[in-house]
Parts: C-alpha cells; sequence; structure tokens
C-alpha cells in the first residue's frame, strides 16, 4: 500500500491538474483516481481495487434473489431446472465456429479486466492523450516480465514472494 501512494504523491507532484481527479473509495476509504468526468461531482464512488466489483456482484446477487422469489421468478426458474434435468442428445448440440487469423489475448487481459481499463484511463490521464488497450497490455507484460535487481539471499526471495502471492 505504501509503494502505491509513493507512485501516486509522485504523479500528482508531476501532474498537479490531477489532483481534482483525486477522491476516496467509498467502502475501503483508499485514495484513487477517477475520470475527470467524476471529478468533484461524485462522492459515491469505489475503488477499482475490488470494492467495485464486489459491490456490483453483491447488487446482483440481490437483484437475482428478489425477482427468484417473485411468483414470476419461481416459475422461471421451475422451467429453467426441469430444462436442466432433460438429457440433451448430442445432434442438438450447437458448433461454436473457430475465429481465424485472431490471436488469444494474453493471459493478463483475461484475468482482470476493470483493472486493465482503469489502469488505460489513469495512463491517458496521465499522458495527456488517448491511450489503447493493446498499448496498456504490452507495457503491463512488459513491466510484468522484468525480474528485481536485487542481491538478497534465495531464502528472502522466496518470502518476498509468498508475501506478493500468498496461497
Amino acid at each position: 500500500m505504501l509503494e502505491y501512494y509513493l507512485l501516486l504523491r509522485s504523479v500528482l507532484r508531476a501532474k498537479p491538474r490531477l489532483r481534482a481527479c483525486l477522491t476516496r473509495c467509498r467502502h475501503c476509504r483508499i485514495f484513487f483516481l477517477t475520470h475527470p468526468r467524476n471529478a468533484n461531482r461524485r462522492h459515491n464512488l469505489r475503488c477499482p481495487f475490488g470494492c467495485r466489483q464486489a459491490h456490483r456482484q453483491q447488487r446482483s446477487t440481490r437483484r437475482s434473489v428478489e425477482y427468484y422469489r417473485d411468483p414470476r421468478g419461481k416459475t422461471k426458474k421451475s422451467a429453467l431446472n426441469q430444462k436442466r434435468r432433460a438429457p440433451v442428445s448430442p445432434g442438438k448440440l450447437p458448433e461454436v465456429p473457430k475465429a481465424r487469423g485472431l490471436e488469444p489475448e494474453p493471459v493478463l487481459a483475461q484475468r482482470n479486466e476493470p483493472m486493465i481499463e482503469y489502469v488505460r484511463m489513469v495512463v491517458s490521464l496521465i499522458e495527456g492523450r488517448r491511450v489503447g488497450r493493446r498499448e496498456v497490455l504490452e507495457m503491463l507484460e512488459r513491466v510484468l516480465r522484468q525480474h528485481r535487481l536485487g542481491r538478497r539471499r534465495k531464502i528472502d526471495h522466496t518470502l518476498a514472494w509468498l508475501n506478493e502471492h500468498p496461497p
């Protein structure tokens, strides 16, 4: 967390105009940069580091529970459950067309799409130009591929790695 705040502080020193985009997460109370259209207008924002998705998931679950408690929702859920029990013959399975000429998305992009969009927005704000998704993915792949240049014992490296990637 300390590294994040040091980096955020250095960005705000270098780009003072971004201070207006600084806001606090409504849930965990950490500071983060928001889009300029939200700056000084919205105070109910959640950070892109997990709070936003957790809140969205909670709201989705609440909507589902309310819907399936309703009489129309109960009949629909019953129909879906009955359909699930019915055996599907092999001839009825739809074929999925294979895409040609498209290279697969990097693993990084498949894992955390909202975070990639947040990084793209922040980099665009810092550089003062539109930064594409592919450009951000290439930059992140390059940065995350680099090894640390530290002279530590093997056990210290292992402990640091375990602290960063807990089981």
